[in-house]
């Protein structure tokens, strides 16, 4: 069974500037990798642009996960049926 690579359409151009010992860099990165220049500087900065966005909603999610507890802590709800039958059991338990 053979497959097939799919090769990513791309319709929208982004233009960089760099300097000329950049260029060589990302030439000779490309050229070590086997890969275009164009490809090469596609894949890594997409890398970096996950990596950044990755984290950025790690650490939001943290804060609201953050927020979401000490309202917990903060807002006891009254113990239910099951849980004042737990601390009976608990306390009978204990005296013994």
């Amino acid at each position: 069974m053979s497959r097939t690579m799919r090769v990513p359409v791309r319709s929208k151009r982004l233009e960089i500037r760099a300097t000329p010992e950049q260029k060589r860099l990302f030439e000779r990165a490309a050229q070590i990798r086997g890969t275009s220049v164009t490809d090469f500087v596609v894949s890594k900065l997409q890398e970096a642009a996950l990596e950044i966005v990755q984290e950025t909603e790690s650490i939001r999610l943290r804060e609201e996960d953050r927020k979401v507890f000490f309202n917990a802590l903060i807002n006891l709800p009254a113990p239910n049926g099951y849980a004042k039958a737990a601390v009976a059991r608990y306390k009978k338990q204990t005296r013994a």
